[in-house]
């Protein structure tokens, strides 16, 4: 199998890294500042939707304690819609014969879109609230996440494909790596650069970050053409077209008992993530009382230091197993999130606390961003040597749509979480005449909570990652 396409070289294998460094650029914003964008925990720009409860599930002595946002609900339904679109394209894509390839013709048409919705989500129409700018949040966030689902999805499936034995599918899987932390550490300081903008030439908060999401999703979309330009699937990758119907491919694809073990932790550890991405600016302003730009810092230390485990991760993976790297990262996130719910109560500077948090989550989060792709991209090859059946874009694309499901659950119970025991649904409880956040206990007790509920679910993705059988699937590579 592994002499029946050209190994790709290592300027194109760059060219392929480079993608994920385009999407993760393009995603970042959307992902982790929209909450911060149209629910701000300072006073300087929006809100731009309606900031309480829409339906209330919880109430205490008649007082509304937990409820669905506005943008809660956009969040989590777009989320959603994302991830029932994961099978679908992730299939479609498997059965595709068009003739730049199944995975490239699908980002080809993806990526101009895709580009420019990162930005457009944050053009609302009005610059207060309105009916409005919660259908155009609602509209643009379900189209951007159509278009990225159209981009990610087949890129992933074709790691499988153009890495031929594991050791080169943990390689790629280690550079896309690389280039995701780049393009989230740099994603991480849209706040710093919005703020350079206010100050360096005074535009508005909400110009500013409209400015800086604008030249992301400019850069991203030149990253993200290369490796459909470089990455000739016809020399490259295997050609094979799935002739299973998308619900018979989903349906197998949840059959292999080692994949759904996975799947299901990694559902767990998505909700956890998306909590570490959505609300560290909430734990640096809220908890800690810092300035938000001091979360861009923060971030890139986290990445920096990420960096420097990578080979160490790369090289013990390789003697040691993915898997048992993979549940010492869930036991280790665990940790660090019980660490965030108590900022701002350690002895020492707010600075250091928050530093801290970063020194610690660089660790797991380097075993978390090489060897899950590397273990779908093993399952995924190890089914198709099984059944003869290749048909890796319904693998990355299901692992995908159980990803985005943690996300979806994470986006219904951040926004909530955030507003526990405020007045009005205001985060930051009182501010003062400069608009600085009053870090009132009721404020903090929301923020606090959404680290604990990370935590609780990070050991359960353990409990359930621990049923992979990884010594039956490197069994099944090296026979067939």
């Amino acid at each position: 199998m592994s002499n029946a396409v050209e190994r790709l070289p290592l300027p194109r294998k760059i060219a392929y890294a480079l993608g994920q460094l385009g999407w993760s650029l393009a995603g970042y914003a959307v992902s982790s500042s929209l909450v911060y964008y149209y629910l701000p925990p300072k006073g300087d720009m929006g809100p731009f939707v309606p900031r309480g409860n829409v339906v209330d599930l919880i109430k205490v002595n008649g007082v509304a304690v937990f409820g669905l946002t506005v943008i809660g609900l956009a969040f989590a339904l777009g989320r959603l819609f994302d991830a029932v679109t994961d099978p679908l394209i992730a299939g479609l894509s498997d059965r595709s014969r068009m003739a730049l390839g199944k995975r490239r013709s699908f980002m080809a048409i993806a990526v101009l879109p895709f580009a420019a919705l990162s930005c457009l989500v944050f053009f609302n129409p009005t610059p207060a609230v309105s009916a409005a700018n919660v259908a155009w949040l609602f509209g643009s966030l379900f189209l951007f996440y159509w278009f990225m689902t159209m981009y990610v999805t087949p890129y992933f499936a074709l790691l499988s494909e153009i890495g031929h034995t594991p050791e080169e599918r943990l390689e790629l899987s280690t550079m896309i790596s690389v280039t995701w932390a780049l393009g989230t550490m740099v994603g991480s300081q849209v706040e710093n650069f919005q703020g350079m903008l206010v100050t360096g030439s005074g535009l508005s908060p909400e110009a500013a970050f409209r400015t800086v999401v604008t030249l992301f999703a400019g850069a991203a979309f030149i990253l993200m053409l290369l490796p459909i330009l470089f990455v000739d699937e016809r020399r490259y990758a295997r050609e094979t077209v799935s002739d299973e119907s998308i619900i018979e491919s989903v349906k197998g694809a949840f059959s292999n008992r080692d994949f759904l073990a996975f799947t299901l932790s990694d559902l767990a550890y998505w909700i956890a993530i998306t909590v570490i991405n959505s609300v560290m600016i909430y734990y640096v302003v809220v908890l800690l009382d810092l300035d938000a730009g001091f979360k861009g810092l923060a971030v890139t230390v986290m990445f920096l230091l990420s960096f420097a485990f990578y080979v160490p991760v790369t090289l013990v993976a390789r003697k040691a197993g993915k898997k048992r790297m993979l549940a010492l990262a869930f036991t280790l996130f665990a940790g660090v999130f019980v660490y965030a719910a108590f900022l701002g109560r350690y002895p020492f500077a707010p600075e250091a606390q928050a530093l801290v948090l970063a020194v610690l989550a660089s660790f797991p989060l380097a075993i978390f961003s090489i060897v899950q792709n590397a273990i779908v991209a093993d399952i995924a090859e190890a089914d198709g040597r099984m059944t003869g059946n290749f048909k890796a874009g319904i693998f990355f694309g299901t692992r995908t749509f159980m990803s985005k499901l943690g996300q979806t659950v994470a986006g219904f119970l951040i926004p909530s979480l955030l507003i526990v025991g405020t007045a009005g649904g205001n985060l930051a409880g009182s501010a003062n005449a400069a608009g600085e956040i009053a870090t009132e206990a009721a404020g903090a007790l929301g923020v606090r909570a959404t680290a604990l509920v990370a935590a609780v679910f990070c050991v359960i993705g353990l409990l359930l990652f621990l049923r992979y059988d990884e010594r039956s699937i490197l069994k099944t590579l090296e026979e067939k």
